[in-house]
């Protein structure tokens, strides 16, 4: 199997945060654009399988990371991966669990309680952040809060924005105590049926999701602005996005994304927050 042919520098490149990676090293964006490629391949096996069996091809990937941190890897990827993780100490958590979060969705695993769902937050986002500071170099406990808030925002935020399209693929995501608070059922959310009471669910969320949003910038403040560029980057555009949605009051039946204007208005607000606040 063959490694992404996306080369180096196209994930920052596309990204709405590419003018954050500029104000880190060169050897930084490398390593950042290499795990973000990591990541967005296992996203898309997930949710645009290009075959029929995408466990199979997490499998793979499974056993090149595994083979990355013994110095065998055998795609293009897996040996950039294998640079960063030696100039950077990157754990092979911060893959394997993404893997396994990966997996989960195929699965289809569903979720009892906000607790519960936070076990799939901190693999499919969190791990991300984590591995992000890694290469910025910013660690220590008040890194671990600073990646579990703003991830798990950043997550919180694609759930209630994708719920109709993750039903389209057989995933919900809410808690089913969530679920049960507001009288709905997982069959409610597969069929787009009580749109109010599905849009009083998603608000619920949101009122977390905007928790973790304030509580990340507040943990920002202890870093030098310029360090927390990528990361205030991140939180500002997501939370536009959210905003967005929130206006829209949680009814639109396809996902509510920012235009490539809105985004850059979220980028340039971080960035006069950072330079100039």
């Amino acid at each position: 199997m063959e490694a992404t042919k996306t080369s180096s520098n196209t994930s920052y490149k596309k990204s709405s945060f590419g003018p954050a990676f500029f104000f880190v090293s060169p050897r930084r964006r490398a390593a950042l654009a290499a795990y973000y490629e990591f990541c967005r391949l296992m996203d898309d096996i997930v949710d645009e399988p290009r075959n029929t069996d995408p466990g199979k091809e997490l499998d793979f990937w499974q056993a090149e990371i595994e083979r990355v941190f013994n110095g065998s890897a055998q795609t293009d990827l897996g040996k950039r991966l294998s640079e960063v993780i030696k100039e950077f100490d990157l754990s092979s958590g911060r893959f394997l669990l993404l893997i396994e979060g990966m997996r989960a969705d195929l699965q289809g695993k569903t979720y009892a309680t906000l607790e519960a769902l936070d076990w799939y937050l901190y693999r499919v986002a969190v791990v991300v952040g984590l591995a992000t500071l890694d290469i910025l170099d910013v660690k220590g406990p008040q890194a671990n809060a600073l990646a579990l808030s703003l991830g798990s925002a950043v997550q919180l935020t694609n759930i209630i924005r994708d719920v109709s399209q993750d039903a389209k693929l057989q995933r919900v995501y809410l808690p089913d105590k969530v679920l049960a608070q507001f009288g709905l059922t997982r069959k409610d959310i597969l069929t787009g049926q009580k749109p109010e009471e599905t849009a009083r669910a998603l608000s619920f969320l949101d009122e977390k999701a905007q928790q973790l949003y304030e509580q990340s910038f507040m943990l920002m403040r202890q870093w030098p602005r310029l360090k927390m560029l990528p990361c205030r980057m991140m939180a500002c555009v997501y939370a536009k996005n959210l905003a967005k949605i929130r206006k829209g009051g949680f009814l639109s039946g396809s996902p509510l994304k920012l235009t490539e204007a809105e985004k850059l208005m979220g980028v340039l607000y971080a960035g006069f927050q950072t330079f100039f606040a």
